[in-house]
């Protein structure tokens, strides 16, 4: 049985994920493992492959969750982003964009989405 805390997560990144069809991705991974590390999602943005990093807050007052995406989370969004393109794109590679995606609580009890592309980028 999931903790709260996984419940949560999961409920948020289907927000992100509604986010970002609505912003015209197409989704071909959820949760991607490898390298001892996960992608939220990976995405085509037109003819860009993004890996999209999804964070969450439950509450205003703790922060921008967009904040919590450290050097040490970045690196391992990238060891698995570099597996994700050694297994399924070991020719020409695509141009890849590492975007993240924050949901946090408005006042009136609705979700506040906020993409960022291109948030970070390999060599951090």
């Amino acid at each position: 049985m999931p903790s709260p805390t996984q419940t949560f997560g999961y409920a948020q990144e289907m927000v992100a994920e509604d986010h970002l069809i609505r912003a015209g991705y197409h989704i071909i991974e959820r949760n991607w493992r490898a390298a001892g590390a996960e992608i939220d999602r990976v995405a085509w943005d037109g003819e860009i492959l993004c890996f999209v990093e999804v964070r969450a807050r439950s509450r205003r007052d703790y922060g921008r969750p967009e904040e919590t995406v450290g050097r040490a989370k970045q690196r391992h969004v990238v060891r698995a982003a570099t597996a994700f393109l050694m297994a399924f794109a070991p020719g020409a590679l695509p141009m890849v964009r590492f975007d993240v995606v924050s949901v946090q609580p408005t006042p009136d009890g609705e979700w506040a989405v906020s993409l960022f592309k291109d948030a970070f980028d390999a060599g951090h």
